[in-house]
């Protein structure tokens, strides 16, 4: 993927969807945490998560819903989407190592240019791990745009140097799926 295209409101149906798969990483959640900064030691400390509930390192859930606003900023509607407004419920944890398989679909179209969409992910178990719903205003124009160039993102941890090259849009780290027309 070179580029990055929007559905506009007149061309968005309620029925289409959008999907990617995700491998969570330990980089993936080591990232998360430094931008979010959010350190809680269930998705850091492995002997601390492994005394707790889930007793294994889970990431962050708002990590996935990033991963669903990403859906959301590059795929449909894509760019020029306003994001209004989210509701997520985290069913089931998700682990180092799981696929995640994340979909919206538009529900709704309403007046404004505000659509709906109900969001979703699955783990390769096919046991759903995020429900909810993503209220939007679609883009009125097209856009069509080469893809941002991303810096390399290093992360320094124990004196270990690891390297994220490209971020999250490095086509080796997920899967992307068509947008399905309804």
């Amino acid at each position: 993927m070179t580029e990055i295209e929007n559905r506009t409101f007149d061309e968005i149906a309620v029925g289409d969807r959008a999907e990617v798969a995700r491998v969570l990483r330990r980089e993936d959640i080591e990232l998360f945490a430094t931008v979010s900064g959010d350190l809680n030691p269930a998705h850091l400390d492995e002997d601390y998560a492994n005394a707790g509930r889930f007793h294994r390192v889970i990431a962050h859930g708002m990590w996935s819903g990033a991963v669903i606003s990403s859906l959301l900023g590059t795929r449909l509607p894509g760019p020029g989407t306003l994001y209004l407004g989210q509701s997520l419920q985290f069913l089931y944890p998700v682990s180092i190592g799981d696929t995640i398989r994340f979909s919206v679909t538009v529900r709704t179209k309403a007046e404004k240019r505000h659509v709906t969409l109900d969001c979703k992910a699955e783990n390769q178990d096919g046991q759903a791990v995020v429900a909810g719903e993503a209220l939007v205003i679609a883009p009125a124009e097209k856009v069509r745009r080469p893809l941002p160039h991303l810096p390399e993102v290093i992360l320094h941890h124990d004196g270990d140097q690891k390297t994220v090259a490209g971020g999250a849009l490095d086509p080796q780290h997920f899967e992307t799926y068509q947008i399905a027309r309804a």
